[in-house]
């Protein structure tokens, strides 16, 4: 690369772009390239030049700076280098310069007063602060004085000095009574800017001995208060009724009545004065007079116009204010003071002086070895300030030499410059008013070229579109760039590419054949680095069928169609919207792939439907118009809208009103309701017929009210109830005369289009409302609240006026008169309008983060100070991003998301938020205009959350006992993964599920071989992962382990049958990775695998323990999700089941199992659901044609032995069963008690017969309520399930004599040959 001698115009943008680089330390673009850079100091914080103190707290002078390495501190004193150390009182904050005066201990502000400069210095040079004086601040007591009594004569004028102790900074006057309230103030009495207060004129109301003048000095937060002064004025009357008084009736008396006096100017005295003010203050002049009557203050500029827009006037006028003043407000100003005897008037000779200020400010300067530079320093003011140059804080003529820098006045000059020529230096402009430091750094760096885009980056781009793709460099001296397409590609030139330089290329019109991998190279003499990023074309989505217009009888069906064709690689959502907004929430409405369907159409279903469909690239839409119309009605009577009226005559013609008479036409079979009359003004409107009034439909005569300067023409129209008639025929004109306008324009509003002016907009009358030729309107404004004369003007027939040159967003009293040729119309109301708005100055201060959980957040802020919005205040609008996941350490594409918080809200929630990860937002303000500057990124992080679910469960590889589980990790973890948790349980053929057994793994794992399982039988799992927040949602499966190879099945004692068929759930997958066995071992004491059989009233509970002996269990149930406190029954002995009675049908129930003996010990929760358990369906034996040939023959038997037994009833008998009943009362029969399971009394009522030893159910294999109140389980006939000691279920049919608790899996169902078959093996 070429070295040049002077600044090429490329030069700038390097020197920018790592200027930008190195000042972004405090939000890192690259976080390890920024570390590595050196810098010299810059100091980024520090007191202000004049600082005053509070002598009551301690003293802080604040001096922050940053580079690289991190800079050391010192600190001068009066000129004088100050030793910190030796002062006890005084410390240092730590990495910073900024000192902390400790004067709690007795020590005394003042002795620390002085003129303080901090030094910030590395290895690369020294930067350093203005020079900080420090004062603290005074709050002296007034002087004690005698103040006599003001006597004064009505008319007189008068001054009440206030003469306020001199403080720093100096204290705000105001006067106030006795009782703290302020006196009030007008033309005739006001307080001058020196805080006297002056009465031009005094009234018999003025007499009053409480005028207390008051000195507020805010940096103390204290008030000093004068001594009341009195005042007494002698009004004319009363003092000839005491002349009076003491004269005889022949004597001549009487003083002179209040005279009237012309203007004398009590402040400022003589006829011209001198006044000069600095460039940018604020200059204020004051004329205040004393005069009978009160005179009236007028202010102008000798030469000259006042300022339009920074000129204010306050205190009646007394006060000409012109902010922001320059140069050319130097001049002559004259008050003059008027009443109704003379005038006098005051010229104030004004000079603006400006303290120096800058015109190019010296910049940072980044060079490379060898590279040249200047450093620019221009100021102006006025005397012309004088410039000098430091070098590290030494005057540059003492300062080392260094052969490549020169000093040419202002400019210092670089050629050919080295690293060791890294350096701050200082530019001083002063003149007599004030002076300038600025702290510029020349850093020469050497280093070759970096990249800072993420290698291998994919873009996705909708192909025809503009395609980006980014090269981020980073280099010194500054790279070249080049781009390449494949991996041996040549260097992409030519007008299809647009090179950026940032390095972005940039293909304009993306095509197919742009897909591929593009090759970035930066080069400089140091160097060379490449990155490869990816680039995609995807197909645009279209759709390829709109909807179409469709018009439906009411109550009718419609479809709209919608197919697109998409990227197969990108997944298209379809929304469907009515009139923009979205659909209506009813069930009518039926979205499909690619149709909309509204069944049974109203008339609110007529509008506009369409059909949008998003990808993450693109978004494409087709609109549709739907129109209801009523179904034919039936024929019937013929009804029509009636004929036209006719036969239009006008009578009693006035100027304001006429009469108006007409003869209805046919009413076609339905009475006539009303009448319309219409108008026509031919005069302003001729063919346009507007509304007037409507009369009943008995009523053929109307008065009608008439407006000056129309042309009428009348017409009417007859309505009934099947519609509207026929206007009839048009009468004859009428021509009222002309009158001045009745009424003014009415929506009358001020609002800016610009921040400098105001447009006034109002409604314009209409033609026949303007009453005569010649409209016009009187558009009259004044600034609000700040006692202003209205400017007006009169503008044409038109509706707006705009007004220029208005302060930012200051109301304004506005109206709008209208007039013609023969007058105004009334007075009208005045609205207050605003002029324009700007953005906002801003940004909200102290944004803070309170993280509520995983996935939301509340943000705090500071409000902004209203004047700063500078327009209406709309809300806050809150940015906030994802920067990266903390459990995957990725960043990916940056989405903003943005929440409006409306009105002056201060806080706010954020939803939605991904768990464990880290964000950024920001908060910004909003008006009118738009929005305000951003707060500083606040980071903030979201805790961990439970995972998704795993992404797959794949079982494979079945044996005779053994089964292979493989999974993927879940798509969300939501956190740092501590353990898989794996649920399996067997499943019979009577869809009832078996014991529950659960294994943890750790979350390394992948895969696991169950071992140890029955053969031939279904198993369910229920599989999900756990972070330490808790457990996932689960995702299931199910499979099955083959038979033995012989086919033969070996049931465990008590077993019924097993499959007859071989069922697999997934297909084998082989395995390269060995999997984990797991054996699960017993816990003790536990209470696990808690089963629940549910029917339509009660549920069978039933669980397995593990633990000490004799234990007390309790059974806690209520309903699902409900706040309600649990319900708890007793367990009676140590039975390991329970029946639970009197549930509600079709309701989830929440059930657990505890143990009083074990510290409160319980199980898990189990829901389940009253009504039948059904598990998945699977083969059963009920299917095949043995079985069904077998249950038929059974059914047969069972027809004719209940036609014996009804035959033999009917004649009286009793059949052997019955009789030996009655004999031998069998113990074995007698019912049980619901409540503990102990036998109750048998009764023999017809309507609650038991069911007997050996008899049948019906053949849906339940037993119904109202044929008894016993269950079969009662009563020991039905299957008694319970786990053996090995934990398998044996199902039985108990013939036992004495009776016996039932345990494990209860039922309701009477034996079976399915029943027994399809117990667990």
């Amino acid at each position: 690369m070429m070295k040049k001698k002077s600044i090429p115009a490329s030069k700038p943008f390097l020197i920018l772009f790592l200027c930008q680089i190195i000042s972004a330390l405090d939000v890192p673009l690259d976080s390890k390239l920024l570390e590595e850079l050196s810098q010299p100091p810059t100091i980024t914080h520090q007191s202000p030049k004049d600082y005053i103190v509070d002598p009551r707290e301690n003293i802080v002078i604040q001096c922050e700076a940053k580079g690289k390495p991190p800079p050391s501190f010192s600190w001068t004193r009066n000129g004088t280098h100050f030793d910190i150390d030796k002062d006890e009182q005084v410390t240092m904050k730590p990495n910073s310069g900024t000192l902390v005066i400790n004067i709690m201990n007795g020590r005394k502000a003042e002795a620390y007063e002085g003129v303080y400069q901090c030094t910030a210095r590395n290895e690369r040079g020294a930067a350093i602060s203005n020079n900080i004086v420090i004062r603290p601040s005074r709050s002296p007591l007034w002087t004690k004085e005698k103040l006599e009594p003001n006597q004064v004569r009505e008319g007189d004028s008068l001054v009440l000095h206030c003469r306020p102790p001199v403080g720093l900074p100096p204290p705000i006057i105001f006067w106030m009574d006795n009782a703290f309230q302020r006196l009030p103030q007008s033309e005739r009495v006001s307080q001058g800017l020196n805080g006297d207060l002056y009465f031009s004129n005094v009234q018999p109301e003025d007499t009053r001995e409480d005028y207390i003048c008051y000195a507020r000095f805010n940096h103390t937060q204290t008030i000093q208060q004068k001594q009341p002064i009195s005042v007494k004025v002698f009004s004319m009357d009363s003092l000839n009724d005491t002349i009076a008084a003491n004269l005889s009736d022949t004597d001549i008396y009487g003083a002179k009545p209040v005279t009237e006096r012309q203007p004398v100017l009590l402040t400022p005295t003589g006829s011209t004065s001198t006044k000069v003010e600095l460039r940018g203050n604020v200059l204020l002049l004051e004329c205040i007079a004393a005069g009978l009557p009160t005179p009236v203050i007028r202010w102008i500029k000798e030469g000259g116009e006042l300022p339009a827009n920074r000129t204010f006037f306050e205190n009646f006028k007394k006060t000409l204010k012109i902010i922001d003043v320059s140069e050319a407000d130097s001049g002559n100003y004259r008050c003059i003071a008027r009443n109704t005897l003379g005038s006098v008037d005051h010229v104030i000779s004004v000079t603006v002086k400006a303290a120096p200020y800058w015109i190019t400010a010296p910049r940072n300067l980044v060079l490379s070895p060898g590279e040249d530079g200047t450093l620019i320093c221009r100021a102006n003011g006025n005397p012309k300030p004088s410039i000098s140059w430091l070098a590290n804080g030494v005057p540059i003529a003492i300062a080392p030499e260094d052969p490549s820098r020169k000093v040419d006045g202002d400019t210092i000059i670089f050629s050919h410059v080295q690293e060791r020529s890294s350096a701050v230096y200082q530019c001083n402009a002063s003149n007599e008013y004030g002076y300038l430091l600025a702290n510029a750094f020349v850093n020469v760096l050497a280093e070759p070229p970096r990249i800072l885009t993420p290698a291998n980056k994919l873009y996705q781009v909708i192909a025809d579109s503009p395609a980006l793709l980014d090269c981020a460099y980073f280099g010194s001296p500054k790279p070249e760039i080049e781009w390449f397409k494949g991996v041996k590609g040549s260097i992409l030139r030519g007008n299809e590419y647009v090179f950026h330089d940032n390095g972005t290329l940039e293909i304009p019109v993306a095509q197919k054949d742009s897909t591929g991998t593009y090759t970035c190279v930066a080069r400089n003499e140091l160097g060379k680095i490449q990155n490869e990023v990816h680039l995609e074309i995807k197909d645009p989505t279209m759709i390829i069928k709109q909807p179409e217009y469709k018009v439906v009888q009411r109550y009718g069906q419609v479809s709209f169609e919608c197919i697109i064709k998409h990227d197969s690689t990108l997944l298209p959502t379809v929304i469907w919207l009515k009139d923009n907004d979205e659909l209506p929430d009813d069930e009518r409405f039926l979205v499909g792939k690619d149709n909309l369907t509204i069944m049974n159409v109203t008339d609110k279903d007529d509008g506009t439907y369409t059909c949008i469909v998003n990808t993450t690239l693109d978004s494409v839409s087709a609109s549709a118009v739907l129109t209801v119309v009523a179904a034919p009605p039936t024929p019937a009577i013929i009804y029509a809208r009636p004929n036209p009226p006719f036969d239009l005559e006008l009578t009693g013609q006035l100027e304001r009103s006429i009469q108006l008479s007409w003869i209805p036409g046919e009413e076609n079979n339905s009475p006539i309701t009303h009448f319309i009359i219409e108008y026509e003004d031919g005069l302003h409107e001729p063919g346009v017929w507007h509304y007037q009034t409507e009369v009943p439909g008995t009523q053929t005569t109307v008065q009608l009210k008439l407006s000056p300067y129309v042309n009428y023409s009348f017409r009417v129209i007859a309505v009934n109830k099947i519609g509207r008639s026929q206007p009839s025929e048009p009468s004859e004109q009428y021509l009222t005369k002309s009158a001045s306008p009745d009424e003014n324009p009415a929506n009358v509003q001020g609002i800016g289009s610009e921040p400098d002016n105001l447009v006034i907009t109002w409604e314009s009358l209409k033609g026949f409302q303007s009453n005569g030729p010649g409209l016009q309107y009187k558009v009259s404004w004044r600034q609000k609240d700040v006692d202003d004369e209205w400017t007006s003007v009169i503008v044409a027939n038109v509706s707006k006026y705009i007004v220029s040159g208005t302060p930012t967003f200051v109301p304004y009293e506005i109206k709008v008169q209208a007039l013609n040729d023969l007058g105004y119309a009334p007075e009208p109301s005045e609205v207050i309008g605003h002029s324009g708005e700007d953005l906002p100055m801003v940004a909200p201060g102290n944004v803070q983060v309170h993280v509520i959980n995983s996935t939301l957040a509340k943000v705090h802020w500071d409000p902004v100070p209203l004047k700063s919005v500078r327009g209406h205040l709309q809300g806050y609008k809150v940015y906030y991003w994802k920067v990266q996941s903390l459990s995957r350490r990725s960043r990916r594409h940056v989405e903003k998301k943005i929440l409006t918080f409306r009105g002056n809200k201060t806080f706010g929630m954020l939803p939605g938020l991904e768990p464990y990860s880290s964000y950024k937002l920001n908060v910004r303000v909003v008006n009118g205009k738009g929005e305000g500057p951003a707060s500083p990124d606040k980071v903030f992080k979201t805790p961990e959350g439970v995972p998704s679910s795993p992404s797959f469960l794949k079982i494979t590889n079945p044996t005779l006992d053994s089964l292979t589980l493989e999974w993927g990790s879940p798509t969300h973890p939501n956190g740092v993964l501590t353990s898989y948790i794996l649920k399996f349980q067997p499943i019979n053929n009577t869809h009832e599920l078996g014991p529950l057994v659960e294994i943890r793994i750790p979350a390394n794992e992948s895969s696991l071989i169950l071992k140890n399982l029955n053969y031939s039988t279904r198993y369910k799992f229920y599989f999900n992962a756990q972070t330490s927040v808790g457990s996932g949602s689960q995702i299931t499966e199910e499979a099955v382990t083959i038979m033995d190879e012989a086919g033969i099945l070996h049931p465990a004692v008590g077993a019924g049958k097993g499959y007859s068929e071989i069922l697999f759930a997934t297909s084998p997958v082989m395995h390269t990775v060995r999997p984990t066995f797991y054996k699960v071992q017993p816990l003790y004491p536990r209470i696990r695998n808690v089963t629940t059989a549910a029917a339509e009233t009660y549920a069978n509970i039933s669980w397995e323990y593990e633990g000490p002996e004799h234990a007390n269990f309790y059974v806690e149930y209520g309903v699902a999700g409900s706040k309600e406190d649990w319900k708890k029954e007793i367990v009676n002995g140590s039975r390991s089941f329970f029946v639970l009675k009197g549930l509600t049908p079709g309701t989830a129930y929440k059930v657990r199992v505890g143990a009083e003996g074990l510290s409160g010990f319980r199980s898990s929760e189990d829901v389940f659901e009253t009504g039948p358990a059904m598990a998945s369906r699977q083969v059963d034996i009920a299917t095949q044609g043995w079985f069904i040939g077998l249950m038929c023959a059974v059914a047969l038997l069972i027809l004719i032995l209940l036609i014996v037994c009804f035959i033999r009833r009917n004649k009286g008998g009793k059949y052997p069963v019955k009789e030996k009943e009655d004999a031998h009362a069998d113990p074995e029969i007698q019912p049980m008690k619901e409540d503990d399971g102990t036998f109750g009394e048998y009764s023999d009522a017809e309507d609650h017969k038991p069911l007997k030893k050996g008899s049948r159910t019906p053949s849906d294999r339940t037993v119904k309520k109202e044929d008894s109140d016993d269950s079969l389980v009662d009563y020991g006939e039905g299957v008694n399930g319970q786990f053996n000691e090995d934990g398998s279920f044996i199902g039985q049919y108990s013939g036992k004599k004495e009776k016996e608790p039932a345990e494990g899996n209860e039922s309701s169902e009477a034996p079976s040959p399915v029943n027994a078959m399809n117990s667990f093996v």
